[in-house]
């Protein structure tokens, strides 16, 4: 396995979500891609260490649950070192319904963290917008969504997607959608997927110089793109 690099952000750089989806289909054999995703700065990724907020259907007996309010969930979630990390909210079976807003997502501005990530709905794209994080998720919602889920638990592995997000993991999202990818391997994937570009830079100059006339006949089968 590739040695991890000091910075993760250098691993990635100039990466595109596809291609690291693509690599991740080489070095895994699970599903990592998240797809459907909106943003209120579609230009900005995203991409740094996933630490998780789960929900579930409000509840309104589970005191215990309800009591520390998303402010609660939120500073269990970050820990001691939130500069850089992505806040991943689940959508506790509602992916309708709004998970947070300019208000309760203040937060993530004030601790430096570089953004969020849900499969369910986030209130105040405009507001949002004027933060410097990026956020990913399934749409703009307009009605508050306390009422129908609720935060729950901790730095647990969620489900976002269909993929399955654990504390630790790295996560990218740009406007194709969004990948995980698991911490030990990060190294290894970005690496993979780096090759998979020059492979795709080749094909590409291979296809510039096919002759339309032996393709029709059969004759030129280089490439097969």
């Amino acid at each position: 396995m590739a040695e991890q690099d000091s910075d993760p952000r250098t691993l990635v750089e100039g990466l595109s979500c596809a291609s690291l989806v693509d690599a991740m289909g080489r070095v895994h054999q699970h599903r990592a891609h998240i797809l459907s995703l909106v943003s209120p700065t579609p230009e900005r990724s995203l991409f740094g260490e996933a630490v998780t907020i789960g929900y579930l259907p409000y509840r309104s007996d589970l005191t215990a649950t309800n009591e520390p309010g998303f402010g609660g969930w939120f500073y269990r979630a970050i820990g001691d070192d939130p500069a850089g990390k992505v806040l991943v909210l689940s959508s506790g079976g509602y992916p309708e319904a709004s998970h947070g807003g300019g208000t309760k997502l203040s937060r993530v501005q004030n601790h430096g963290l570089a953004g969020v990530l849900s499969d369910g709905r986030l209130r105040d794209f405009g507001e949002l917008a004027a933060y410097d994080f990026a956020a990913w998720c399934a749409g703009e919602a307009t009605h508050w969504g306390g009422g129908v889920v609720a935060p729950s638990a901790a730095n647990v592995p969620v489900e976002i997607g269909g993929v399955c997000v654990t504390p630790g993991d790295y996560v990218y999202a740009d406007r194709s959608g969004a990948v995980v990818l698991p911490a030990g391997s990060l190294a290894e994937v970005a690496a993979e997927a780096r090759r998979m570009d020059a492979e795709d830079e080749s094909d590409r100059a291979a296809i510039r110089s096919e002759d339309p006339r032996r393709m029709r006949s059969g004759d030129q089968r280089a490439t097969e793109q």
